[in-house]
């Protein structure tokens, strides 16, 4: 487990958070890139955080629970930066990404917050 990794998620709420993360691409707005992630936490645009597990070295996103906890933006860890990267249509992996209008995924991004919610108590 990733040193900034706070709660375990179920292999099935993970592939169901992707999904999720793939239609709100398509449909919505969505930052890719820990920089891009930092400004949308930062500025509290952002609806839900995605974060790989598999960051080498870690302190690249070591920060992100804190500040979505500060800022009250629920986020979720995913296996590998390829799984993310390929969920938003890149070719390469990706840190985190975070998503900014869900679009048609508005109303299953708020049933994982909850789900994620109930995980972290």
């Amino acid at each position: 487990m990733a040193i900034y990794k706070k709660f375990e998620i179920p292999e099935e709420l993970v592939k169901e958070s992707l999904n999720i993360l793939e239609n709100a691409a398509k449909t919505g707005e969505v930052r890719k890139g820990t920089n891009e992630v930092t400004k949308a936490v930062e500025r509290k645009t952002a609806s839900m955080v995605y974060i790989a597990e598999d960051v080498e070295p870690p302190e690249i996103v070591m920060h992100l629970p804190l500040l979505c906890e500060e800022n009250k933006i629920p986020y979720t860890f995913v296996p590998t930066k390829e799984e993310l990267g390929k969920a938003v249509g890149l070719s390469v992996g990706s840190a985190s990404i975070a998503v900014v209008k869900a679009g048609e995924a508005k109303s299953t991004l708020e049933s994982l917050a909850q789900k994620i919610a109930e995980l972290k108590k």
